[in-house]
């Protein structure tokens, strides 16, 4: 799963780490999927007083007006000058890293409007994972004569791979992300060359291949679009579709996409409804040979009530993880391009979209069934695991590890706690007696109680658990699973554990150990009880809670249900407040979590990660939460923005107006809270279904969680009581509840272990019924033991506080 979690550092890992699956070649650049500008996967630089054209701020730009082959070419514009420099790179979809060890050559075509002289060619080097580049190699070697000036013939460049050496930064052949053009010679005259099908190659790669016609092309019409499914390809061959529209049975046909279709689903985004259209596809291979047409079909868009709309975006999400599942393992794929590396929360997710898609009829119930008893095998029969947690990405087709990131080849808890969740909520719906429904129980309980929880507190036990472990490097990671963030879900299974169970005291001391898990501000009108500022990003309130349900149970802070929907609500208000004026944001366009973004991948949210980008997943995850405002903002993306933000799956990633920026990518993480949480909001189905779980119901009791009240400020407490501090020992701050049944006036003080009298916390003032948060912040006191008191009303009470710096 690709997410940046509390800590925003890995995010770069996320975005640069993934290796991919060897294939005969490796597509660099065939065409642009962000149109006619520019392609994200690249990146250019400039110094002055050379020159480099470059689009989208630092982008490779494309021609559609030129290409070799499909809808663009990569248009290379440069003048180099002495003193200055530049230099443009493109890597593959997805920055991947690719093992070049494995391949014979780079290829590729280049044309431009005039002759370029041999000697005015630039350098090419390769650059890996880590941006270590390799020794550069002149083109001009490999194109003796120049570019000549004939722009209607294409010339073919093939630079074997054995030119390049590691060089002086040891550049790793086997993690190789990008293919740079440099400077060479400062000439100081401008040039331009068109570039186009950049390819890793193996020896003897190409040939003109025969690709067998599409079959079963279906068609639906949705609300102002109209669907198409096919039984994929399996040529290894195939590099896509072509789609054919027409609006008269007998043609004339256009072909819809410019860039070839990746998977055997299309969503034809048309913006009118009772519009009919015909439909035929070609299977297309990555030498570009066309198969004969499919059948054609038909079918008539039509307008969609609110139930409708919610529906088909469940529907939509949950073709990605049963259409684009992994074809090996049926695990869901990191991101859509990503190969054979998958993801085990993401994995988790989608098992509940497909129970959801049985649920709601998308497909038969035994298929469903049978796909899920698929991933469950492979996840309990072949994929590796780590004290009976999975890695955070697994191979689908093998069940290796593919390493997060160097330390992080091991086990992840926070991820494993995905799947669990997930298996807990399955295992209450397959309840049918026949083998499949069996075994996926029986496989969920197996795996369910295979998961080592106390492992991971480290040796000797400590008071909260560790997100991941490696055979290789240990703990070396060394990152507490903490609150407040989309981890809560981790300790509430391992405290529930059956067989590798966690002491119930590690919530209050780990989870919600730190100073600052308590809040209790209020942001633009909203309580927030617990977690950062202004919420953190969204994600925080979905991950845990797509089958914890946070209605009417509360621990010694707060209602997460509550909590969850305020900080929903701060995060629109913010955007309608809008203070760092980005453009497009409002009461319709709101929603930071984290996505993809025009410069790569971060987690957004108020003030200080916010950058303009929304994530359509953030306000229509939070359905439960704000319904009202989530159907309304679901409404606009679809109506008003659909024709940039719909595919095939769903919603894109995401976007940024500013920019005129519309992600291409879809994400396992952020399609698969979206099917379960309108589910929730709908029927409470994976809510209800989790915690009808015996070891759930009594997790909340072994933690003292209180349940059959909405929110603790509405609850008149029994009698007087000062509960215990969190955390304790502390070095900065903790907090104390303070319980009053009736009207009372108190004050509470802070005194130190003689009894001398060090400061005053609260009052005397007059309270009302209710809890009251208590903060003690260490300021410039000592280490030592300290006392919190409470008096009034014939009431007293006191608290033992330990201060350590």
């Amino acid at each position: 799963m690709r997410r940046v979690s509390f800590l925003a550092a890995i995010s770069l890992v996320l975005c640069s780490g993934r290796i991919a699956a060897q294939e005969n070649e490796i597509i660099f650049f065939s065409d642009s999927p962000q149109g006619d500008v520019y392609v994200d996967a690249s990146w250019g630089y400039v110094r002055a007083p050379s020159y480099l054209e470059l689009a989208h701020t630092d982008k490779f730009p494309v021609d559609p007006r030129h290409p070799y082959k499909g809808a663009h070419s990569l248009r290379l514009h440069w003048k180099s000058v002495s003193r200055g420099d530049w230099g443009m790179a493109i890597a593959s979809r997805g920055w991947l890293g690719h093992d070049f060890t494995k391949y014979d050559s780079i290829v590729y075509w280049i044309n431009g409007p005039g002759s370029i002289p041999r000697d005015a060619l630039p350098d090419l080097a390769i650059e890996d994972l880590s941006n270590k580049k390799s020794t550069r190699v002149w083109l001009g070697d490999y194109l003796v004569e120049g570019v000549d000036n004939d722009s209607t013939t294409w010339q073919k460049v093939s630079v074997p791979i054995s030119a390049f050496q590691p060089g002086t930064q040891n550049c790793d052949f086997t993690r190789i992300k990008t293919i740079f053009h440099y400077q060479k010679a400062t000439d100081e005259v401008e040039h331009i060359a068109w570039i186009d099908e950049v390819k890793v190659i193996k020896a003897g790669a190409g040939g003109t291949v025969v690709m067998q016609r599409p079959t079963g092309l279906t068609a639906r019409g949705y609300d102002g679009r109209i669907d198409l499914w096919w039984t994929p390809n399996t040529q290894p061959e195939l590099a896509g579709y072509y789609i054919y529209r027409a609006s008269t049975p007998s043609g004339p046909f256009a072909r819809v996409n410019s860039v070839v279709h990746e998977t055997s689903v299309f969503s034809d985004y048309l913006g009118e409804n009772n519009l009919t259209r015909y439909y035929y596809v070609t299977a297309v291979s990555r030498g570009f040979d066309e198969s004969q047409p499919s059948d054609t079909v038909t079918a008539t868009s039509r307008a969609l009530t609110t139930d409708e709309l919610l529906t088909y975006v469940q529907e939509a999400a949950f073709r990605y993880f049963y259409h684009y599942g992994h074809p090996v393992s049926g695990l869901a794929r990191e991101r859509k391009g990503s190969g054979d590396v998958c993801t085990s929360g993401g994995t988790g997710f989608g098992l509940m979209t497909i129970m959801i898609g049985a649920e709601r009829g998308f497909v038969p119930r035994d298929s469903a069934a049978a796909r899920t008893l698929k991933i469950l095998r492979f996840l309990q029969d072949v994929a590796t695991r780590y004290h009976g947690a999975w890695s955070h990405w697994i191979n689908g087709r093998t069940g290796e590890t593919i390493p997060f990131s160097q330390f992080d080849d091991g086990g992840d808890l926070v991820e494993t706690a995905y799947l669990i969740q997930a298996f807990l909520t399955i295992r209450n719906y397959y309840t049918r007696d026949n083998a499949v429904e069996r075994e996926i129980r029986n496989r969920c309980t197996q795996l369910w109680q295979e998961v080592e929880w106390d492992w991971y507190r480290r040796n000797p036990p400590e008071d909260k658990l560790y997100w991941h472990w490696s055979p290789n490097y240990g703990w070396a990671m060394n990152m507490p699973i903490v609150g407040f963030n989309e981890a809560m879900i981790v300790y509430l299974l391992a405290i529930a554990s059956p067989t590798h169970p966690v002491p119930p005291e590690l919530y209050y001391r780990g989870w919600a150990g730190p100073s600052t898990y308590v809040n209790g501000n209020v942001y633009y009108g909203y309580t927030q009880w617990v977690g950062p500022p202004y919420g953190g990003p969204l994600f925080f309130t979905h991950y845990s809670f797509l089958g914890f349900d946070p209605r009417d149970k509360w621990d010694a802070f707060c209602n997460y249900f509550e909590n969850n929907r305020n900080i929903t609500l701060i995060h629109r208000a913010y955007c309608i407040a809008n203070p760092l004026h980005q453009v497009g944001y409002d009461s319709l366009v709101w929603g930071l979590t984290a996505s993809d973004d025009p410069w790569g991948y971060r987690a957004h949210e108020p003030f200080q990660a916010d950058n303009g980008t929304i994530t359509p997943t953030a306000a229509i995850s939070a359905i439960p939460y704000t319904p009202e405002e989530s159907i309304a903002t679901l409404k606009h993306f679809y109506y008003q923005l659909g024709r940039d933000i719909w595919s095939e799956f769903g919603f894109v990633d995401a976007f940024h107006l500013g920019q005129n920026w519309y992600a291409n990518s879809i994400l396992a993480i952020d399609q698969g809270t979206m099917a379960p949480m309108i589910e929730n909001y709908r029927t409470g189905l994976c809510w209800e279904l989790f915690m009808s779980n015996p070891e759930i119901q009594n997790m909340l009791t072994e933690i003292g969680w209180r349940t059959g009240v909405q929110n603790p400020s509405e609850t008149r407490p029994l009698r007087f009581d000062l509960l215990p501090p969190h955390p304790n020992p502390f070095n900065a701050e903790t907090v104390l509840i303070l319980r009053v049944p009736t009207d009372a006036t108190l004050r509470v003080d802070l005194y130190d272990l003689t009894g001398r009298h060090v400061r005053q916390i609260e009052g005397p003032k007059r309270y009302s019924p209710g809890e009251y948060l208590l903060r003690v912040r260490a300021g410039d006191l000592p280490s030592g033991i300290y006392f919190c008191r409470a008096r009034g009303n014939g009431f007293r009470a006191s608290r033992k506080l330990v201060l350590l710096r």
